[in-house]
């Protein structure tokens, strides 16, 4: 919403400026700011969601969300706000209509496959809670993993001795994080990995790693992850849909 809001203002400025200027110049003034984009997405979104209507109770509901969202707590706090933000109440209510129904369009799009997509990105949401030891010197990274197989020292202690990477402050515990924001490399290797298992030293770009999965922790599917995969699905047709437009203008 805060996008929506900051960019409604800045194009109330905008036509406030351009009232005397013709199309061509305008489309130069929008290039020059790097605005323009931002109007073909606006243009984007009100195509796709022109065929979605909202009912009284959902349009009540959205200016609800939108008073909520904005710590609009009674009337004189609206009105105090409207006009910080140079904004009537029916353009407030409009922006809060609007965006119900981009939220609409989105559940009518992907939220019927959204199961089958999760399945898809299960595998980069899993989080893993893992142990690692960071080094540049093979033979150090041999003698490291000996120790551990031998009992001779915790992974703690050999971490906080030896890591040379931020997990050294942590007693070389990292997590949990999501696979999917782990060196692909890494990732794979711990997806593979039953848990307390050793791996032995390994390359990983410049640096000779050792690791133990600690936790692997399946991500399910609730209310959170159901909003944000929804998003990721809109963002992708959005970018996909901009890209589209921009080859058509040249």
């Amino acid at each position: 919403m805060t996008t929506i809001l900051e960019s409604g203002n800045i194009w109330q400025q905008a036509a406030t400026n351009l009232n005397q200027s013709t199309t061509a110049e305008i489309l130069q003034l929008l290039e020059k700011y790097q605005m323009l984009p931002q109007l073909i997405k606006e243009v984007v979104l009100d195509e796709a969601i022109a065929p979605i209507s909202c009912t009284p109770e959902e349009e009540k509901i959205a200016c609800e969300q939108i008073a909520q969202h904005y710590q609009i707590t009674s009337e004189d706090v609206r009105q105090r706000w409207l006009e910080q933000n140079n904004m009537s109440a029916e353009q407030l209510d409009a922006i809060a209509i609007r965006q119900f129904k981009i939220e609409k369009f989105k559940h009518f799009t992907w939220g019927s496959d959204l199961e089958s997509y999760f399945s898809q990105r299960k595998p980069q949401l899993d989080r893993v809670v893992y142990s690692l030891i960071r080094t540049n010197d093979i033979g150090i990274a041999q003698e490291i993993y000996f120790r551990l197989q031998a009992g001779e020292q915790t992974f703690a202690e050999l971490a906080r001795e030896y890591s040379q990477g931020p997990e050294a402050q942590t007693n070389g515990l990292v997590g949990p994080v999501e696979l999917q924001t782990i060196h692909p490399a890494l990732a794979k290797i711990l997806a593979t990995s039953q848990p307390q298992q050793l791996l032995p030293p390994t390359q990983l770009e410049n640096w000779i790693v050792i690791v133990r999965l600690e936790k692997l922790l399946l991500t399910q599917l609730d209310n959170s992850l159901r909003q944000r995969l929804l998003n990721e699905r809109f963002n992708s047709w959005l970018q996909a849909q901009m890209t589209e437009q921009n080859l058509k203008r040249g």
